[in-house]
């Protein structure tokens, strides 16, 4: 029989006049969505009663009826002058409408990005958020349903809240990628400060605090590299502003409270993002996201990139500077640009970020592109186009989704940051050392030496009885009596599968306007099967023969040469057969030497 725990609101007091409201589910987390331990975890809300009344962060809407109930028998409704959100999340949007229905008269108190979203999704009718300058706090009004008015006061950065009995929250700014609109809140009174998505963590339990701190190491960490790794240099700013508060306890969105190890948990945090930022190998994911359906495919690459052992940063293209996102893609290995379409284009700070990509990063970087869209994709295909036509090499397969992603594809994205993370090992491993050139004179070089075309074809090789095959171009006739050809092939793409005399292969030679081609632009890997989307039969040497192509030949190598990144094969061929008399050979146009 399994032991099944429903959903419950757990109640202490954590303060002074403080009450945390922990509303706790063991099920499997639903709304982080590429966090994968399903420990399940709490929600934890923060009630603050001086003169003034003020709730810090209440939680989605699967906790709306229980935890209303909850706070009820804590606070009279009408006496609730404050509702603090630390970031505004969508999913908080149905608690708070039922909330402000108990509490009319309540204020909520945010940051701009966060009043912005607000307006999103709260309000039914369009509006205008007036610009106030840096240091000037601001009081709005949201019209929303029936005459109804929700009551907004933008909060400025260092801007002190006094609730009476001596509760003067102070507010800092602590935005990130991910949370671009996020905001903590000190309480010299009890020494707490709230900190929301730092030093959380996704588990469910009975302790309130800390107090067996150690076992939280392994969850702790995990936390952090799912949720911050990719914005370290972020995190790393909020940590140091926030440690001008002298907290005695950490009072976060998720998790038991920070009590017993403070100082522990503050080092740590420290020294991950450290470890992050001193990585060797980074890449950057530049991305802007209508209806968080592209945001929330870059965490799920990020998660992979940094789970892969590469340091990620991820750039909300909305929310920086050209400058920083022009210095973020200069100290890069690889970028990977995400977007959604809006009217069948990017979004204007895309348009941006793609200008200065194509204007800075010379083409030995690794790229790659992603996105979503309602009913068309143009603007992840333009990106796509505009890249390949630079020369730039991707490091994974385009992923285009069609409104919100399922779970299947943040898995599909999850991978496809680990291969791009793989991706940029092999680059660096295998790229043979070279006199030192500036970026235009590589770049002027690798223009003129992409001007050597090759037909199309596809390798096929077996390994016991499994069959790989990958895309080149790089074959030239060597020899006519016995017939021969040289073929240059990537080290990192077939790991000297047919690198040694003796191997077969049978070379595949493409037909123009048949896009068999696209079914073997990833190297070849054993949890993949190429073939099985095109149609094949046996050669005398037992390697495939796409039967679509407009020629084949089996093929012997004879000899091999290191050639730094490629090994440079001569191969006799043994025999052959023209497959379509009147077909045209497939040509690869090359505008640069960085790619294949």
């Amino acid at each position: 029989m399994v032991d099944f725990k429903p959903r419950d609101v757990q109640v202490a007091e954590i303060g002074v006049n403080t009450t945390v409201l922990r509303s706790r589910t063991w099920d499997r987390l639903k709304f982080e969505v590429e966090y994968a331990r399903q420990k399940g975890t709490t929600a934890n809300s923060y009630l603050i009663q001086g003169q003034s009344v003020a709730l810090i962060d209440p939680p989605g809407e699967s906790f709306t009826d229980l935890f209303l109930e909850e706070l009820g028998h804590h606070v009279y409704y009408q006496r609730l002058n404050y509702i603090i959100l630390s970031h505004v999340n969508p999913n908080r949007i149905a608690t708070l409408k039922r909330l402000l229905e108990a509490a009319p008269y309540a204020t909520v108190i945010c940051s701009k990005p966060g009043a912005n979203t607000l307006r999103s999704v709260f309000a039914n009718q369009a509006f205008n958020i007036p610009s106030p300058r840096e240091d000037e706090a601001q009081d709005l009004g949201i019209e929303y349903g029936a005459n109804q008015t929700l009551k907004v006061h933008i909060v400025r950065d260092e801007e002190v809240l006094d609730l009476g009995n001596g509760h003067e929250l102070q507010f800092r700014f602590v935005p990130t990628p991910r949370h671009p609109d996020a905001i903590s809140t000190y309480d010299p009174a009890s020494r707490i400060l709230y900190t929301d998505k730092v030093f959380a963590a996704h588990v469910c339990d009975d302790s309130v605090f800390d107090e067996h701190w150690k076992t939280l190491d392994e969850d702790r960490r995990y936390y952090f590299d799912c949720i911050h790794a990719a914005q370290s240099p972020q995190v790393e700013a909020a940590l140091e502003k926030l440690a001008l508060f002298k907290a005695k306890i950490y009072a976060p969105g998720h998790g038991p409270i920070v009590r017993h190890s403070v100082s522990v948990l503050t080092l740590e945090y420290q020294g991950w993002c450290e470890q992050q930022q001193q990585k060797e190998l980074r890449a950057v994911l530049l991305y802007t996201s209508a209806y968080g359906n592209t945001a929330t495919l870059a965490q799920a690459i990020a998660k992979g990139i940094t789970q892969s052992g590469v340091a990620v940063q991820t750039i909300n293209c909305e929310f920086v500077s050209p400058e920083a996102i022009t210095t973020a893609v200069q100290e890069c290995d690889g970028f990977i640009i995400g977007t959604p379409t809006l009217a069948g284009h990017p979004p204007t700070q895309i348009q941006t970020a793609l200008g200065i990509v194509l204007s800075t990063a010379n083409q030995t970087k690794v790229a790659g592109v992603f996105g979503s869209f309602g009913w068309s994709g143009e603007a992840v295909d333009l990106v796509e186009s505009k890249l390949q036509d630079a020369g730039y090499r991707l490091g994974f397969e385009t992923i285009r989704v069609k409104f919100a992603p399922t779970e299947e594809t943040l898995q599909q994205c999850e991978t496809a940051g680990a291969e791009f993370a793989r991706t940029l090992n092999r680059v660096k491993k295998v790229r043979a050392p070279r006199q030192m050139v500036t970026d235009a004179q590589s770049d002027r070089t690798s223009q003129a030496v992409g001007r050597v075309t090759g037909s199309l074809s596809v390798v096929t090789m077996r390994s016991g009885k499994n069959h790989y095959g990958f895309l080149t171009s790089w074959v030239s006739q060597a020899g006519f009596s016995p017939p021969a050809l040289t073929i240059s092939v990537a080290k990192e793409h077939i790991e000297e599968s047919i690198a040694h005399i003796g191997d077969q292969f049978v070379l595949n030679i493409l037909k123009e306007g048949r896009n068999v081609r696209r079914y073997f632009l990833k190297p070849p890997t054993p949890s993949e099967n190429p073939f099985e989307n095109v149609a094949t039969s046996p050669a005398s040497n037992g390697c495939l023969i796409l039967t679509d192509a407009l020629a084949y030949l089996e093929c012997t190598v004879q000899n091999r040469m290191d050639c730094g990144d490629h090994w440079l094969l001569y191969a006799q061929v043994d025999n052959g057969k023209l497959l379509e008399a009147t077909g045209v050979t497939a040509i690869n146009h090359r505008k640069s030497a960085s790619q294949y």
